[in-house]
């Protein structure tokens, strides 16, 4: 049941033109645009593209659009969910490559900042988008970081985090 405050406040959107804003969700690689995913994926019964996802990273949201969840996995952009999608919302050829989110390290959450011989984020990155500026200095290069996401889950203190982007309009 809904407060008493979102019930007024429904009523009074209509009146102020104020716009209900929807959350950002980390989406899959090779989406076309962010307007599809509420066009399209509620109706889509097969949900092939989390199915087909071997990372099993593509989950559905409650409002029947896939979004991404990293706690025990990353992307390897292996292109299945595209290649599944029927819909076209992904697509390879006209989908955005890269996942729209960004990636920091905690200094008050990584062993490696507080001088720990550590390497756990780094060893699985392919784009090696984590660099470290020494031993004990380890940072995310945001012009390498493709948002994978493959560093998140193998932090030992959970010291990575992410912050959703706005979908890239392609």
């Amino acid at each position: 049941m809904a407060s008493r405050r979102e019930f007024f406040r429904s009523i009074v959107r209509p009146v102020t033109g104020e716009k209900e804003e929807r959350p950002l969700r980390v989406r899959p690689p090779y989406t076309v645009k962010e307007s599809l995913f509420q066009s399209e994926c509620p109706q889509c019964e097969s949900k092939a593209c989390a199915a087909a996802c071997d990372e099993a990273i593509i989950v559905i949201a409650a409002d029947g659009t896939p979004i991404l969840n990293f706690t025990q996995s990353g992307c390897t952009f292996c292109e299945d969910c595209a290649q599944t999608c029927e819909a076209g919302v992904l697509d390879l050829e006209r989908g955005s490559k890269s996942i729209n989110a960004l990636f920091v390290i905690s200094k008050e959450g990584c062993m490696a900042h507080h001088g720990t011989i550590c390497f756990a984020c780094k060893e699985p990155c392919l784009e090696e988008a984590i660099l470290f500026r020494g031993l004990f200095d380890p940072v995310i290069d945001p012009d390498r970081c493709t948002g994978c996401g493959m560093c998140l889950s193998r932090c030992p203190t959970q010291a990575i985090s992410y912050r959703t982007l706005e979908s890239v309009e392609a």
